[in-house]
């Protein structure tokens, strides 16, 4: 039996759609808060679903997923998965009849009962989506599902209209499976217009979406042990349409994926999903960091400087009890002062990145070097400067120095912890 794959290349979410990054207009949201009975009026007209694009916005999307592995109908794993996905739209077509996007996916896990997320993988990726919502993306860019959900017909809906749309689930199987190319699964899924209602506070569309699988698939090109011989399991969904926005604004799912491998084992993922797509605002870095800097830059040991991802914070030569993950006290301090100042700037999601200096196997240091990331994590969380969700904690080992291994100084620099604010 191969190596029970990431549940990030079973993941269900929904569609991508570029959220603008204009703010709704004051006279928007008057309109919405003082109208009521607006739903209402619009449930008698028809609606039309179409995405918008705007070249150069920037947004996010995170999806939490629980869910329970199953191996030959025996619980083997149970798990939490939260996925961030970043992404610009990086051109539009002349008639903005379609849109390719532009970004990075990142999976990350906690085993239940935890508190943070530990990342897992990341993908870049680059794709076209149509206003109705069909991708098309080069079998060069893996990423954990692309599927075309929701996708619209090309006329307008009133409530309780109905319509079917073909679309295609596109999973990493190079985890476990070693299958190279990108696998793709076909299925025709079932839409439903509920009508317009209300959710936090803001006048939405709801559908719901449904689509079953049953595929036989060919045999993959390379593998390892085994491959799926066949695939079955149901997406169950709702999901609500910003009519300001254009743009899909939460879903939450229920799921079955069913897994029969060539050497007869069965594995099966059931649980729960759900996201949420967040705008992004675009980041001085210069003076943010020195924002930051007049905050903690006095810190004994900590230094600020601007990175492809945002602004980071590093704790060099952070102290731990002697060959484990256990802060010494003196570092709490730091941390807590660090903590402060995330807390009052609540807007981005941080990053908390572990490194180690060049001793031992790569094997231990990775470990060691997640095991410190997560222990500052915790202290930020505990602390209440991110909730959960918005941190992700990621280990490098050794991979990263930032100066000579072959000095105790320069080894003592390499073990560092890196709080990274995000831009998008």
């Amino acid at each position: 039996m191969p190596a029970i794959p990431r549940r990030a290349s079973f993941l269900l979410f929904a569609a991508l759609g570029s959220l603008t990054i204009q703010a709704q207009s004051s006279a928007q949201a008057q309109a919405a808060d003082s109208t009521p009975d607006a739903p209402a009026a619009a449930a008698a007209k028809p609606f039309v679903f179409a995405y918008d694009y705007h070249k150069g916005d920037k947004f996010r999307v995170l999806s939490e997923v629980s869910e329970d592995i199953y191996v030959n109908h025996v619980l083997a794993k149970r798990a939490e998965i939260m996925n961030r996905i970043a992404f610009e739209v990086a051109d539009t077509a002349p008639d903005k009849g379609a849109a390719t996007l532009a970004g990075t996916f990142v999976t990350s896990e906690r085993a239940k009962g935890e508190t943070n997320y530990i990342v897992t993988g990341q993908y870049d990726s680059k794709f076209t989506q149509s206003r109705l919502g069909l991708y098309s993306i080069d079998d060069s860019y893996f990423m954990p599902v692309v599927r075309d959900v929701p996708s619209f017909p090309d006329h307008p809906v009133s409530p309780g209209d109905t319509w079917t749309a073909p679309g295609e689930e596109r999973h990493d199987m190079r985890q476990g499976f070693g299958i190279p190319e990108p696998y793709a699964i076909p299925f025709v899924a079932e839409y439903r217009y509920e009508g317009p209602e209300t959710k936090d506070g803001r006048p939405v569309q709801r559908l719901s979406a449904r689509y079953t699988i049953f595929y036989e698939p060919p045999v993959p090109s390379q593998y390892n042990d085994s491959y799926p011989v066949q695939i079955s399991g149901f997406s169950d969904q709702k999901i609500w349409w910003d009519p300001v926005y254009a743009q899909p604004t939460s879903y939450e799912e229920r799921f079955k994926i069913v897994l029969d491998l060539s050497n007869g084992t069965t594995i099966e993922y059931r649980g729960t999903a759900k996201s949420s797509f967040v705008e992004a605002t675009l980041m001085d870095r210069q003076a943010l960091k020195s924002e930051v800097e007049k905050a903690v830059g006095d810190l004994e040991g900590v230094s600020v400087k601007t990175v492809p991802e945002g602004v980071a914070i590093t704790l060099e030569d952070v102290q731990f009890t002697a060959d484990s993950a256990a802060l010494d006290p003196a570092e709490l301090g730091k941390i807590a002062s660090i903590a402060e100042y995330l807390k009052a700037h609540p807007e981005r999601d941080i990053i908390v990145a572990g490194h180690t200096a060049l001793a031992g196997t790569a094997e231990a240091r990775l470990a060691l070097s997640i095991a410190r990331a997560r222990a500052v994590a915790d202290r930020l969380v505990t602390l209440g400067a991110r909730d959960p969700l918005h941190i992700q904690v990621e280990g490098f080992g050794a991979e990263r120095p930032i100066s000579d291994n072959s000095t105790p100084e320069g080894m003592a620099r390499n073990r560092r912890v890196e709080i990274i604010i995000r831009e998008n």
